[in-house]
């Protein structure tokens, strides 16, 4: 890896730390791609509530907070919906990747993406990363296989005040 793949990949990595640090949004550049502002997520893309850090989704390579556990099964149902209309308001999501969803090698860095419809996918090549255009579907159904199943499922209470979940 040569020294400005490295300091682009520091550089990078410096980037996402600092807006999961600091909530703050940021322009986040991938190799040949134009930068896009991006907002952390702080409500929940089902209901619309504040987002409760320990209820969260984890589906096709994000990590998706809710604002109670009653909105988890909602998302799995129907994963474009909410992912679009996240896009539609500038929302990215925590990308929990580890692994190219096209050829299963290991994230080295992330520093080559391709946002497709609310979702920040991160590849270990450009050559995989152009292999994901035009069989997207393919490839995030891939990444749900690949994302390992939460340790530990807190139970909460299904409802709170403010939330009407019939």
């Amino acid at each position: 890896m040569t020294l400005r793949k490295i300091a682009l990949a520091i550089i990078t990595l410096t980037v996402v730390a600092a807006l999961s640090a600091f909530g703050e949004d940021a322009k986040v550049e991938s190799k040949g791609e134009p930068a896009v502002t991006a907002k952390n997520q702080t409500h929940c893309p089902v209901m619309g509530g504040k987002i409760d850090s320990t209820v969260y989704t984890d589906i096709q390579g994000q990590r998706v907070y809710h604002c109670c556990p009653a909105c988890i099964p909602k998302i799995k149902a129907e994963p474009d919906k909410y992912f679009k209309k996240s896009a539609a308001e500038g929302i990215v999501f925590q990308n929990i990747q580890t692994a190219c969803p096209v050829s299963g090698d290991s994230l080295k860095g992330k520093t080559i993406f391709s946002d497709f419809e609310g979702r920040r996918v991160y590849f270990c090549s450009d050559k995989c990363k152009s292999m994901f255009t035009g069989k997207e579907q393919q490839f995030l159904k891939k990444l749900d296989e690949m994302t390992p199943a939460p340790k530990e499922e807190k139970k909460q209470p299904t409802g709170h005040e403010g939330h009407n979940h019939g």
